[in-house]
This record gives structure tokens, sequence and C-alpha cells, in this order.
């Protein structure tokens, strides 16, 4: 019977031969009307002998397919088995169970061949596998609804160079392949139908349960699953994920496929990405989805099934966007992608492919198709122009799992495993525990990426790169850090609800970070940590600020290793005007942050950190830090330590950080704090940036709260005391400061500043606020260092009830220095604080400004009488000549007052009399060249000449002499002598000094006279007593 039925195959295949030679007939290939011997000549000759035998193997193969078939199904050779392997049959309870007259029991006695022991049974049994089907029984079912779609795809045939010729796995693998070509097909030229793919479906079902029911997958892969998986016991998917588990294995069969150089054979390789795209399209095909997850489906994700889109719905309410998923759903999901691994071909995942596949042609066109780093390109464009919104969500729900097992991430798993086995202890790659969950190993990488090398072992370059990527990539999502997310679940919800926009997340627990549990509080504290060091993790940031870091900043960005410079160089350039708005409140945003731990500035974490724990232990916040810090410095330098407590490089990280400070007053949280309703008040609409709400508060201080007057009162003696930490003087006056005071100390920046402000090259603008903090200055002498350091002794000796009625933290309104201006006119000064009063006349004369009592007494008068001379740009001491020539116009009693003090003044020193001094200049040079200046010398000098006939002033000089004069004999009237000083004063400056002196000598002598003659008269006694 076997003898007849091969000749009939010889028969149709020559029949075949026949009809093809028909058919190429047909195409004019050659004629069909000559003879048999001619025309087989001419078909030889016609057709290349290659393609002839391509075509004959063709025909034959699905002849064989045929024949094999119906062989397979013949009753006779069940009957046969029936009887030569009785006792076998007994044994193998699977293939005793199988049902009779359907050719099942043979297909299933030869895929148990290796367990027969009975020799005649065993000699039938290998002749049977040389001609049937060894798996029919496993597909016989599909055979049927599936017949039409295999002659359609031309599945039906036999290949003798594979593995197994004898197995139905490659009809189901053509049949796969059609059915995936199909649905990536817009348009597609061949269809499924329904009935086959519903059988396809239960084929790869049953076979995604056990490895042997995968026929194609089974012989692909048997090398490899005896090598590595030989102790596994098959079903419930345990050798495939065994396989899978072992793909990177250097021991591998060393074909290269679609991964890696070293994995398993290209062609097991090529099974398992087809069957990893099928469990990515259809939940169906993986049971413990549909047994965890059926709740969830049926509620969220009803009528999503088709190209994966139900997994992906999955996906998105486990990432809280959707509703709430179970436990064992969300599991079930983690083992489905992991079985997958998506991360290693973002092909397998269809739903993503097809939402991402216009970003994929723009963005990343330059990686190969099919690339791991695929991924992390899509992740680098994720919320930019080129990003599509379904790509965007897709995306986002593949990395929410991935980024909770590192081992998805196939191109972190390559570059970090030695890192990983050296310093987390993973001793086998595919380890799990509860030792050492998924979730550590990135922890301990990422732990060791950012160490120095004098702080012991760091990762590998490579290594480390992958890590600060994903760094990167989880910066931007809070829910792609998997540590963060669990532990800040309920600080999420109660302080960061309504942060919904890309980033704020984060930045909103950073933002609360004192309110935080304290384990969320560790994590983000940790992340906030990290950033400082690389602020390149903060990929949304970097985006923001890429133009201010290209023209500014490219040189430390091109660092390999940033250590807190890149942060350092945005914030100086925070200001410029290529700076965005984006950039400026992320930087802000992150010196913010850095204000609640010292620990969140880099550098000065690294410079101070062994001055913070011997000088100011368990301070924790930087501005508390920084403070600390600071006044030891101060203390050091004001005593002349021989040895600053604080190290070198300690002090210079700290003047960077106390400049920093100054721009903007919520780096300054008391300040902040105590003046936030005054700001609400009064400085509403003015930015916070390059110190303007500070110069704001400065500007109206007599307005603020006593809280807020007191912090910014502290503020300017802080500034004062050290200039350079006044951010709005050193930003109006940097070109000055570069022109004038380039040597200067930091701490004599505005004294240089003041000497040069008259400067016919000094700018106008820097001259301006030089003038708003002389004006501070000369409120209270305690924002004045020289002046305080200079009259240390005299302020207590002739100001001490001034003192006694004032109170700290508060101005004096220019008193102290009035007291000592008239100790000054009075010449009881020590040299060095006269010195600096003469100064602060000289100043106050030319800008009526500068004297905080002028301006609040005469405040009235000065509207009223000289408001044209208060209105000019230039004050050149108009104002107060002014007030002088209307002296007799003055009605109120304290203005008439301070007018009378600056006559009184003048008279000690021409120099404090700018109009006078300016109209007797040339006099001074030709008649009092040899006077030197001072207590009223070159005062008294005019008063002579202008007495002396001979001498013929300046008519100018003479008028404004002759104004003056009259002007003292008023004042003396109206304010006489208040003690004997007061009264030596008024005649050692009074035009007739000689004649008074000369009549005060005169009188003098004649008392002493009197007083002699009248003691000789009284005095006498007896000559007895004189002897005695």
């Amino acid at each position: 019977n076997t003898l007849q039925n091969m000749q009939q195959v010889a028969s149709y295949s020559f029949r075949c031969f026949i009809l093809s030679v028909m058919k190429l007939s047909s195409l004019d290939i050659f004629p069909f009307n000559e003879s048999a011997h001619d025309l087989m000549e001419r078909f030889f000759n016609s057709l290349n002998l290659f393609r002839m035998r391509k075509l004959l193997q063709k025909c034959r193969d699905k002849l064989l397919w045929n024949y094999k078939l119906n062989l397979t199904t013949d009753p006779k050779f069940e009957s046969v088995a029936r009887e030569v392997c009785k006792s076998t049959i007994a044994e193998i309870k699977e293939c005793a169970d199988e049902p009779v007259g359907k050719g099942f029991l043979v297909s299933c006695l030869v895929d148990h061949r290796g367990n027969i022991t009975e020799y005649q049974c065993h000699q039938y049994i290998t002749k049977m596998t040389a001609i049937i089907f060894s798996d029919y029984r496993l597909i016989c079912g599909f055979m049927d609804d599936c017949k039409a779609d295999i002659n359609l795809l031309k599945c039906g045939s036999i290949r003798p160079g594979e593995k197994d010729a004898h197995s139905q796995g490659e009809v189901v693998a053509c049949l796969e392949k059609g059915l995936v070509k199909e649905a990536e097909e817009t348009d597609p030229r061949i269809q499924v139908s329904d009935q086959c793919k519903k059988a396809i479906l239960r084929v790869a079902e049953l076979s995604s349960d056990d490895f042997h029911l995968d026929r194609h997958l089974y012989f692909a892969c048997r090398d490899d699953r005896e090598r590595f998986c030989e102790n596994t016991q098959a079903g419930e998917g345990r050798v495939y994920k065994c396989l899978f588990n072992h793909k990177f294995e250097e021991s591998m069969s060393e074909k290269v496929g679609i991964c890696f150089s070293r994995q398993v054979s290209s062609e097991c390789q090529g099974e398992m990405l087809d069957y990893r795209r099928m469990l990515m399209e259809d939940f169906s095909l993986s049971p413990e989805i549909i047994l965890s997850c059926r709740g969830e489906i049926e509620h969220h994700c009803s009528g999503l099934h088709r190209k994966g889109r139900t997994l992906h719905c999955l996906m998105k309410v486990v990432r809280g966007e959707k509703g709430n998923v179970g436990l064992n759903c969300q599991q079930a999901l983690q083992t489905l992608i992991q079985e997958t691994d998506p991360g290693a071909d973002y092909r397998i995942d269809r739903a993503l492919n097809e939402a991402c596949e216009s970003v994929i042609q723009t963005a990343c066109k330059h990686i190969r198709s099919g690339d791991p780093m695929i991924l992390s390109c899509l992740m680098e464009h994720l919320y930019t122009e080129k990003m599509v919104e379904d790509c965007e969500h897709r995306l986002l729900e593949l990395q929410y799992f991935i980024s909770r097992d590192w081992k998805l991430d196939t191109v972190l798993y390559r570059k970090c495993q030695g890192d990983a086995s050296r310093l987390c202890h993973t001793h086998g790659w595919n380890e799990t525990s509860e030792l050492m969950p998924p979730g550590a190993v990135f922890s301990c990488l990422y732990r060791h990426a950012y160490r120095t090398e004098e702080q012991g072992r760091r990762l590998s370059r490579e290594c480390r790169a992958e890590v600060q990527r994903i760094l990167h990539q989880r910066a931007m999502d809070v829910k792609l850090d998997p540590a963060l997310q669990d532990k800040c679940m309920i600080d999420l919800g109660k302080w960061c609800s309504e942060k919904t926009e890309t980033g704020q997340e984060l930045e909103c627990l950073q933002d609360h970070l004192d309110d935080l549990v304290s384990e969320c509080r560790d994590i983000v504290g940790n992340l906030t940590e990290l950033e400082s060091e690389d602020i390149q993790i903060e990929a949304l940031l970097m985006r923001a600020c890429e133009p201010i870091i290209q023209t500014f900043c490219h040189e430390v960005a091109d660092n390999q290793i940033d250590s807190g410079d890149l942060m350092e160089c945005l914030i100086q350039n925070k200001h410029q005007k290529e700076m965005n708005e984006k950039c400026a409140i992320g930087v802000t945003h992150f010196q913010l942050v850095q204000m609640k731990d010292f620990r969140f500035s880099y550098k000065f974490k690294m410079a101070c950190k062994e001055d913070v724990l011997k000088l100011c232990p368990n301070i924790k916040k930087k501005v508390d830090v920084v403070i600390c810090l600071s006044t030891t410095v101060r203390n050091d330098t004001l005593q002349d330590a021989k040895e600053h407590r604080v190290s070198l490089k300690c002090r210079k990280q700290l003047r960077v950080e106390e400049l920093e400070m100054t721009e903007d007053i919520r780096l300054e949280p008391e300040l902040y704090e105590a003046c936030k309703s005054d700001i609400k008040n009064y400085c509403q609409n003015v930015p916070y940036g390059n110190a303007q709400i500070i110069e704001c508060l400065k500007e109206i201080k007599k307005q603020l709260s006593t809280r807020c007057h007191q912090k910014v009162f502290k503020l300017q003696e802080t500034e004062m005391m050290d200039p350079e930490l006044d951010y709005t003087l050193m930003r109006v006056c940097k070109q000055m400061i570069k022109r004038f005071c380039p040597e200067a100390d930091s701490k004599n920046m505005l004294q240089c500043l003041k000497q040069n402000k008259n400067s016919e090259v000094m700018d106008p603008k820097c001259k301006q606020m030089i003038t708003k903090r002389q004006i501070t200055q000369n409120t209270d002498y305690r924002l004045n260092p020289v002046l305080r350091k200079a009259c240390k002794a005299d302020i207590p000796k002739f100001c001490q009830n001034i003192l006694n009625r004032a109170k700290d933290d508060t101005e004096l309104e220019g008193q102290v220095i009035s007291c000592l201006k008239l100790k000054y006119a009075d010449q009881r000064l020590s040299p060095d604080c006269e010195d600096q009063i003469r100064v602060i006349i000289q100043e106050s004369a030319l800008d009526y400004r500068l004297d905080p009592q002028l301006q609040m007494h005469c405040s009235e008068e000065i509207s009223s009488l000289c408001a044209e001379e208060a209105a000019a740009q230039e004050q050149t001491g108009q104002v107060e000549e002014c007030l002088k020539v209307n002296l007799l116009k003055i009605k109120t009693e304290m203005c008439k007052k301070e007018v009378l003090n600056m006559l009184k003044e003048s008279k000690a020193d021409i120099f404090v009399d700018p109009v006078l001094h300016t109209a007797c200049a040339l006099d001074i040079k030709h008649h009092c060249a040899a006077i030197p200046p001072g207590r009223g010398r070159q005062m008294s000098c005019l008063m002579e000449a202008l007495e002396d006939k001979r001498v013929r002033l300046q008519p100018e000089c003479k008028k404004r002499l002759n104004d003056r004069i009259e002007m003292w004999s008023y004042a003396a009237k109206v304010a006489p002598a208040e003690g004997f000083s007061d009264l030596a004063m008024q005649v050692m400056t009074s035009p007739s000094k000689n004649y008074i002196l000369s009549v005060i000598t005169v009188g003098i002598c004649v008392l002493f006279l009197i007083g002699l003659m009248c003691g000789r008269i009284t005095k006498r006694v007896t000559r007895e007593l004189k002897d005695r």
C-alpha cells in the first residue's frame, strides 16, 4: 500500500510538472504545438534550471503535505498501533486517553517515542515518524477552520530542510505571520477569516501555557531548553520564562539576533519575538491577566482588546490615571511586561509602535529600527514639540513598568551587569529575592554613581551614563520613580492634588519638604541632594535653560562630572537678557529648595561639611548654617584671631552663598516671613528677582510694620558692614567698581564709590544709587561703619542722652550725627571723628536729602519756599542756601533751629558752605593760601580781608560774606549762646573779634589790678602777729 501511495505521489508530481509547463506556455514563454521531445528541449533551454527545480519543489512539498495529512488521519495506522503497542499505550496515560478513530493515537505515540521500550512498537513508530504529522492531535481542530486560509496563504507544505518536517508548527507559524501582516497593513491584500483567527488564537493561548505545545518554538529552542532549562517542568509558561531569563547568558547560542550579540539561537529568538508580540497584542493569551484583571478589564477597558489597547488601558489604570487596580492585576501586568520585554524592542508593543511612528520617523530616525535606544530617544523628546499626545500616553504607560524592574531597561541591563555584581552583590544577573528586589539594585547603582574617588568605589563610565539617563527620565514624571511614588502617595494627595502639570508634583513635594512624612521626606531629600550635584537630572529644567547654557555655561555643561558647577553658572546668569522665563523660574525654585537643607547645595556641602559638624552641629536649614558660619568668620576677623575657625575653602564658598541669597528676598526666609504682609500691601507688583522687593521695602521703610522694619534695618546694617552683599548696589555700579575700585576690599567698596561719586565719568545711575546709600547711612550712625569706628569714644561722650532714648533695630533719624555736627562746630571732637563728620557735613551741604533732621523738620518749608531748588535734577546746595536766605520766613521752630545749626556749622569751616566756598575760591587762593583749612581758620582769614580796606575781594565773595554776617547776627539774636563754648565760638567767628578780645583783655587786666589793691588793704596784720 505504501509503495502504491508513493507511486501515486510520483504521478502527482509529474502531473504538477505538466501543469506548470502549461502555465508557462500560457505566458508565451514557449509554444505548446511542438512534439514532446522538442518541447522538453526548448523548455530546459529557456528556463534556468534552478527556477525549474524551485517550481517542482514547491509543488512537491504541497502534494506531500496533503498526502501526509491523509495518512495521519487514516484509521488503519491506528488499529495497527493498538495491536503492536498495547503495553506502551497502557503506560503512557496521555495516549491511552486519546479518542478512537481520529488519528490522535499514532501522533501521540510519535510525540513520546523517546519513552517507548517495546522493540516492535518502537520500530513501528520510528517508521511512522517519517510519514505522519507528529503533532496532529494538537492542531487538528484548526485544520478544519483554516483549510481555505492554508491554501490561500500557501501554508500547507513540507520543508525537508527544517528540524522537524513532520510538525504542523510550520503551518501554525505561517498562519500567525499572515495574521500579523494583515494587522500591520492598512489595506491588506489577503485577509485571514474570522473563524481561522479564533482557531489560531486558541492554539497560541494553549501553547503559551505549555512550551511543548508551541511546536515551532519548541523545535527552534529545543537545544537551548536542554542546556538551560533541563530541570524546569513544562506547563504554566515556566519553560518560556526560563528561556527568556537566560537570553543574555554568555553560554547561549551565539547567533546574532534582534537584541544582543550573546543570546539564544537566532531562530529561537525569532520565534520568541513573534510570541512576545502576540502576548502584547492580545491579553487573552495570558491566563494570569485573564484571571487577575477580569474585574478591571470589565470595569475600565471593555471593548479595547484589539492591537494591545486593553493592556495599555490596564497600564493606565495602574498609573492611577483611571481609577484603581488590584495588587494581583498589577503583579500580573508586571510579569507580562517582564516576559514580553518591550524595552528590548519597541515594535513588540504594537500600540506604542503605532502611536509613536511619526515621532520615531522625525526625532529618532538616526537610530536603527528595533534598537532599544528608541525608547530612550522617545523619552528625551517627551513634552517637546515633536512629541504627539497619543505617543506620550503610551510611552509613559510602558515606562511605568520598565522603571519598576531595572532589568527591563535593556541598555542599562547590559552596561551595568558588572557593576551590579561588583558593588551591589548580585551574584546572578537573573536573581530576584526579597533581600535584593529589582528596585534596590538600581538604588545601589545610583548611590555609587555620584561617589568621588576619595569616597570609594565608583561605577564604570558606561554604567554611570546609563544611570544618569534613567534619573533624567524619572525626573520628568514622579510616577516613573517607584520608591518616590510608593512612599509619597499620601503626601502627593494631601499637598499636590492640584499640581498636575509636567514636573509640578516633584516641585510641590520639595516645596512642602518640612510637612512630608519622614519616609517621603527622606526620599525627596535624597533626590534633591542628588540634583544639586547633577542638575542635568532635571531634564525639563535643562530643556528650558538650553539657550542660556549654550551661551554662558557651555564649558561647565560639557564636563562629565557636574559637581554643582552648572547650577552655579545658571544662578550667576539668571538675569541676563537671554534668560527666558521658564528657566529663571526653575532656577529660582531650585534656589528656594536649597534653603531648606544645606545638603541641597552640593558645592557648599562639600566645602563646609566638616566646619558645619564642628561649629554648627544640629543645624539643618541652609540659611541658619550660613548665619552660623558667617558669624564665626566675622567674630574671628574682629578679634584678629591668629587662625580662623572656618576653613579657607568653606569661607570662599560661604561668600558665594551669601551673595546668592541677597538676590531674592525669598532666599532669606526670616526676612520674607516678617515682611510678607508689607510686600502684599506696598510691593505687590514688584518682581522678586534682582533684589527688587528688598529695594522696594528699603524705600518705604517708615511705612513698614515694626517686625519688618527691624529686619530690614538689620539687613541694611549687614550690607553697610559688607557692601558686596548689597546686590542692587553691586549690580548697578558693576562697571564703575571696575573703573574706580578694582583693588578695593569688598568692605570698603561703598567708601571708594563715595569718594569718586562726583567724577565726570561716573555713571548717573550708579551715582544715584550711591546717594541712596548715603541717605540711608546718615539716618543712623550704626549704618556707617567707618563713622562708628572713628567716633567710638565721641558718641557716648557727647550724645549719651540720645543713646539712652534709642531702641534696638530702629533708626535714630540722624540724631547722633546731628549731635556730632554741633560738637564739630564747637571743635570738641577727636581728630578721626572730626574728619568723618566734616565729610558728612560737606556732603549734606550739597544735598539736603543727606540731612535726615533737616528733611524731617523742614519738609513743608522746602516744598513751599524752595520747591524749584528741590526739584533740580542735580543737587548743589541750592536748597540749603534757599533756607538760609529765607530764614526770617520760617515759622516752624524745629526747622529754624536746623537752619541755624547749618549757619553755625558754616562758621566752623568754609568747606561746609559750598555756595560761599565756590564764590570765594579765588580769594582763598590769593589771600589765605598759607592758612590751613579747618577750625574756622580760613573763614577768619576771609573776614579779616573783608574788614581790611586795602584788600579787594571778588564781588560775589564779598556779597556772600556780607550775607553770612547778617545771617550770623540774626542767628545770634534768635539763638543766643547756650554756654561758654557757644559764646567763645561766636566771638571767634565774629567780624569784630579783635575789638571784642581787646575789650575783654582790658577788662580782665582792670579786674586783676583792683583785686591786688583790695587784697593788700583787707589783709593787713599787726607787726606783733608777724613777729610770732
